[in-house]
């Protein structure tokens, strides 16, 4: 649903919220999740071993898997980022799939490293199939394919000398760490907040347009969904570019945050009802779909058509107006944050002492 654009929060989010609406469907689908945050990624091996006893694959060799991608990640890859997630995706087939995140509270940014077994041809040398987050410079990286040579000489160094005669030694050597590997990175501003200079205003006013063109009219007799207003189809609508949308069009990574807000209350707090909607409609919507009635899909192909359509021409608020709409609408609409429910938060408070209230 894209709540918050720039969270290290979302990753966790997914990976919980597949682990828990997959597992259900588990036997049906072929596909388990293991791990998570914290005490549940140190669960994995566990989780794993069991999985291989039920399923049949080697549950030994996918254990190790999972403790060596995580090693190599915290010790023979030092960026800076101290590891906190561990998700692991596992077909019954064996094959699988791992997206780790780590935190460097001093920067407060988040990295994430993604590993996928039918790429993968080792374990110690350039074995990421993507690192995603702010390059660090040059960094201990000890899979690089140019650090073969120091894994080489690490070995012949244990067999050669041992640890106190390296401990000693190490004290008196200085040396340049090998550069980092070229890897695919998402590089996103460093701030936290969605600003009007991150979002496509265009693409924003078209969407405006395309939910009060077409919510009164569409929402009720295509999507099935009478009484909904044009709020909860402006929400669709940017949904629907992600069903429907070309890749270019995802250059605008705020945008999916203008859908249903952020956590954190950037750019405006979660409106719960909107969100829930948009939820129950998508959820029909496929739903009908894999029993041949498409017309719910139909419909949201048309609201992104339309919105596409009416970004040549159609005007609109600025984006800070937006947000401020958007803001004062947040108690009705059950708005919510970390903070908590925004109408408790915005209502006035009373006068006066609970103790002067009962005296009174």
């Amino acid at each position: 649903m894209g709540m918050d654009w720039h969270s290290s929060g979302i990753t966790t989010s997914v990976i919980g919220a597949l682990k828990r609406g997959l597992g259900p469907l588990s036997n049906e689908l072929g596909i388990d999740v293991c791990g998570g945050r914290g005490q549940h990624s140190r669960k994995t091996p566990d989780e794993l071993r069991l999985l291989g006893e039920r399923i049949g694959f080697d549950g030994a060799r996918l254990t190790r898997a999972s403790r060596l991608v995580a090693k190599v990640d915290s010790a023979a890859v030092q960026d800076g980022f101290d590891l906190y997630l561990h998700g692991f995706f596992v077909t019954d087939d064996g094959k699988w799939t791992v997206v780790q995140q780590g935190m460097n509270g001093d920067k407060k940014q988040a990295r994430r490293y993604h590993w996928h077994s039918e790429a993968l041809k080792s374990f110690v040398e350039e074995p990421h199939s993507a690192i995603d987050g702010p390059a660090q410079g040059e960094i201990v990286n000890l899979t690089d394919r140019r650090a073969q040579a120091s894994r080489a000489k690490q070995l012949d160094l244990l067999e050669d000398f041992g640890p106190d005669r390296i401990v000693s030694e190490l004290a008196a050597l200085t040396g340049e760490a090998p550069a980092q590997a070229l890897l695919p990175h998402l590089v996103m501003p460093a701030h936290h907040d969605v600003r009007s200079s991150d979002v496509f205003t265009r693409r924003l006013h078209g969407t405006l347009a395309a939910a009060a063109e077409r919510g009164p009219v569409d929402f009720p007799d295509l999507l099935l969904t009478p009484g909904v207003g044009a709020r909860t189809v402006r929400s669709l609508a940017m949904v629907a570019e992600v069903v429907h949308g070309a890749p270019y069009r995802f250059r605008d990574p705020a945008r999916f945050s203008l859908a249903h807000g952020g956590k954190d209350r950037h750019p405006y707090p979660v409106p719960i009802k909107v969100y829930d909607e948009t939820i129950r409609v998508m959820k029909s919507a496929v739903r009908n779909a894999k029993l041949g009635r498409d017309e719910e899909m139909q419909a949201l192909k048309r609201l992104d058509d339309q919105a596409r359509r009416l970004e040549r021409t159609a005007e609109g608020p600025s984006f800070e107006s937006f947000v401020a709409t958007e803001r004062a609408a947040s108690p009705l609409l059950d708005g919510r944050s970390v903070l908590g429910w925004e109408k408790e938060l915005t209502q006035p408070k009373a006068a006066g002492s609970a103790r002067s209230k009962i005296s009174r």
